[in-house]
């Protein structure tokens, strides 16, 4: 067992560390990660990963391995060391909203524009090129509900080489930068066309980043102050924030790029990171860092129903319903066969994260019903409340599709499940 697993801010969850059999893992096929999470570094295909699988709020296992800046020979990091997690701060958005819900503030179909006027005026695109894009009214009007689900018709200029993605850079509609304001960037949103007609499809998008801008509109109070009052504060998420304090930089590691010519590019420091200090605008979709103990303190919060300790987030029918497949059908029938590394065939999606309908057709071992998500940095997570299972592997390579990391570990971590 690693020592990592000692570690302070593991204290709440490492009390049966050393005996992975006595929560249901097989210690010789639980091995099994370590050897792949090194096959993985030593062939250079990643910088360094951190795995950590709790059972039942204990922690069953935890390794580490390679280095958290490889170009200047830095060691493997710690395990509270801070990292991007990009679009796990999806779920966090997300969990703001629905505490609004429970306080009878927001109903999950309620209009955007009734948060966001722009978006009342917001036209759908039909056909054409950018130059000459045929558009046409909203059918029935966006919601909440579809900033959740990614059904709203918004999209991610950065990955979308259609005209409503060349219109999204040309405006430039950028939740990531490094001037303006989150009110600003939801207007800028707005005065491009949707991709589709609310609620008929599934892509990717920027909704999370424009469900931030409702959550602060129904609070009356800057994004990151609602997170601290409502989540990182109550569940003792210390190093979790848009950005990194100059008296914690030392802490955070370098991030990589796959690309066509070499495995790993470094494009962004540790301490010298683009997520230094504040930022201009608080993106809801993948503003935050954060390390692997705090997010595991905001996973088994849901898996235990909304409570961790004496601190309750949200009811326990509010994470039931964020836990349900919010689509007709699975991803795949919303358009989307295949996204990031995975395929997109039995898995449906809740609010804020993805749900695994059938194991079978998606191909991967699992639990009917588990909810999940990952960054772009290839960190990723899930919840499988059936199992009592919270998972989280963190490196820092981008994109997320560079590598089957995410698939391959839910095969892992199953394998060795024996009771």
């Amino acid at each position: 067992m690693t020592p990592l697993a000692s570690h302070p801010s593991l204290a709440p969850f490492a009390d049966r560390t050393a005996e992975p059999l006595a929560l249901g893992f097989a210690p010789d096929r639980l091995a099994r990660l370590s050897a792949w999470m090194r096959r993985y570094v030593d062939a250079g295909k990643v910088p360094y990963l951190t795995t950590l699988i709790a059972r039942d709020g204990e922690i069953a296992f935890l390794d580490a391995c390679g280095s958290g800046d490889p170009d200047n020979q830095a060691p493997t990091p710690p395990v509270d060391h801070i990292a991007r997690f990009y679009s796990m701060t999806k779920p966090i958005t997300t969990v703001a909203a629905m505490t609004l819900l429970e306080e009878g503030l927001l109903q999950l179909d309620d209009p955007v524009a009734r948060y966001i006027p722009e978006f009342a005026d917001t036209r759908v695109y039909v056909s054409g090129p950018y130059s000459d894009m045929k558009t046409e009214p909203q059918q029935s009007p966006m919601t909440v509900r579809h900033l959740m689900t990614h059904t709203a018709g918004l999209t991610y200029g950065l990955f979308d080489p259609g005209p409503v993605g060349e219109a999204y850079r040309r405006t430039p509609v950028n939740f990531g930068a490094s001037k303006g304001s989150l009110a600003e960037m939801a207007v800028a949103a707005a005065s491009v066309p949707l991709c589709f007609q609310p609620g008929t499809k599934w892509t990717y998008s920027v909704a999370t980043d424009v469900l931030g801008r409702v959550v602060e509109v129904v609070a009356g109070k800057p994004l990151d102050q609602v997170f601290q009052e409502r989540i990182l504060g109550p569940l003792g998420m210390v190093d979790t924030a848009f950005g990194v304090p100059a008296g914690k930089a030392g802490r955070m590691v370098a991030c990589y790029e796959k690309t066509a010519s070499v495995l790993m590019k470094r494009v962004d420091g540790g301490g010298d990171s683009r997520f230094s200090g504040t930022p201009a605008i608080f993106s809801g979709g993948g503003g935050l860092v954060s390390t692997i103990p705090d997010y595991l303190r905001f996973l088994e919060m849901l898996r235990r129903g909304g409570a961790l300790g004496g601190t309750r987030v949200l009811g326990r029918k509010t994470v039931e319903l964020m836990m349900a497949n919010h689509l007709p059908g699975d991803i795949a029938s919303m358009g989307v066969a295949t996204f990031s590394e995975m395929p997109m065939v039995g898995l449906g999606f809740g609010l804020g994260g993805s749900i695994l309908l059938d194991p079978a057709k998606a191909q991967v071992l699992g639990s009917e019903g588990e909810f999940a998500w990952g960054g772009l940095a290839s960190t990723g997570f899930w919840v499988d409340r059936a199992e009592g299972i919270s998972a989280i592997i963190v490196t820092q390579l981008m994109p997320s599709s560079s590598w089957p990391i995410r698939r391959e570990l839910r095969n892992l971590v199953y394998q060795a499940l024996v009771d």
